[in-house]
C-alpha cells in the first residue's frame, strides 16, 4: 500500500523512486529512456517493459524500436531539440540515458545531448536522471576537473583500478579512445552542475553476455578486480538504482 503524499514530492514504491501522484496499484513508475535502440539503451527498454513499468522510448530511428514497448519520441540528440526532450521526460520518476557515439562523426554526442536532456528535466521538474559512462573516465580531466594547480581535480588512479589496468590497459586505453573518454569527462561536469539527482554508471569492458542478475558495484570508485559486464547487467543496474538516494550525485562503478 503506498500512502499519500503532497504533489511533488517523491517517494519510494518497491524500492523505485515515485513523484507523488503516479503511483498505482501494481507499483509501476513511469520512466523516460534516451537511446533506446543502443545497446544498453535498448536492453534498459526491454527489461523495464516486462516489469509493467510505463516508459516513454526516445530513439534517433523508432524503427528499431520492439513494437509495442514504449511510447515513443523521435529525436536526433546529435542535435537535440529541447522541446521534444521535455515533453518525453514529463512526469517522468526518472530518465535512464544510453546516450553514446556510434562512430566519429558522432564526436561529442553525449556531452551535448546530456546537457539538452539536464535542460529538458529542469524544465519539467524531473529530478532524477542515470546515464552510462565508462570506468576509465574517473581519472580524465575535463574542464570541470583539471590537473592541478586549480581545483578540483579527478584523481590520479581510482582505488579500484589494480596495477595492470592502472599502468597499461587503461593508458593504452585513454590513447586510441582519448575523444570518447574526454566527452564522458565533460558530460560527468554537466551532471555535477546540473542540481539533479543524477548517477553515472562506470562499467568495465562490456560484453553481450545474457543479464547474470550478479555483478558487483561501488560507489564513487571502480570495482576492484572487475574486468567485465554484459550491457545486461548495467541496462539491470540502471533500473535497480532509480530509487536508491544513496547513488544520487554518485559514480558507480559496475563489473562482474
Amino acid at each position: 500500500m503506498v500512502t499519500p503524499a503532497r504533489p511533488g514530492c517523491v517517494i519510494a514504491v518497491n524500492g523505485l523512486i515515485r513523484q507523488a501522484g503516479n503511483t498505482d496499484e501494481e507499483g509501476a513508475v513511469k520512466l523516460a529512456i534516451i537511446a533506446a535502440t543502443g545497446g544498453i539503451g535498448r536492453l534498459a527498454l526491454t527489461q523495464a517493459a516486462a516489469a509493467g513499468h510505463d516508459v516513454t522510448a526516445v530513439a534517433r530511428n523508432p524503427r528499431n524500436l520492439p513494437p509495442g514497448a514504449a511510447r515513443v519520441v523521435t529525436a536526433d540528440l546529435a542535435a537535440p531539440d529541447p522541446a521534444a526532450l521535455q515533453a518525453a521526460v514529463a512526469g517522468a520518476d526518472g530518465v535512464l540515458s544510453g546516450l553514446g557515439p556510434r562512430g566519429r562523426a558522432d564526436a561529442g554526442i553525449t556531452c551535448r545531448g546530456t546537457r539538452t536532456i539536464v535542460t529538458a528535466m529542469q524544465a519539467a521538474g524531473v529530478r532524477r536522471l542515470i546515464v552510462v559512462s565508462a570506468a576509465p573516465v574517473g581519472t580524465v580531466p575535463s574542464p570541470g576537473r583539471p590537473r592541478p594547480p586549480r581545483r578540483p581535480r579527478p584523481p590520479r588512479r581510482d582505488p579500484g583500478d589494480g596495477i595492470l589496468l592502472r599502468t597499461v590497459a587503461y593508458p593504452v586505453l585513454k590513447a586510441v579512445l582519448r575523444e570518447p573518454y574526454a566527452d564522458l569527462a565533460r558530460t560527468e561536469d554537466v551532471l555535477r552542475e546540473s542540481g539533479l539527482d543524477w548517477s553515472s554508471v562506470r562499467p568495465v569492458r562490456l560484453t553481450g553476455k545474457p543479464a547474470s542478475g550478479r555483478y558487483r558495484t561501488a560507489l564513487g570508485r571502480n570495482v576492484r578486480h572487475g574486468l567485465s559486464i554484459s550491457r545486461a547487467d548495467v541496462a539491470g543496474c540502471m533500473l535497480e538504482v532509480i530509487g536508491r538516494p544513496e547513488t544520487f550525485g554518485q559514480a558507480i562503478g559496475i563489473a562482474n
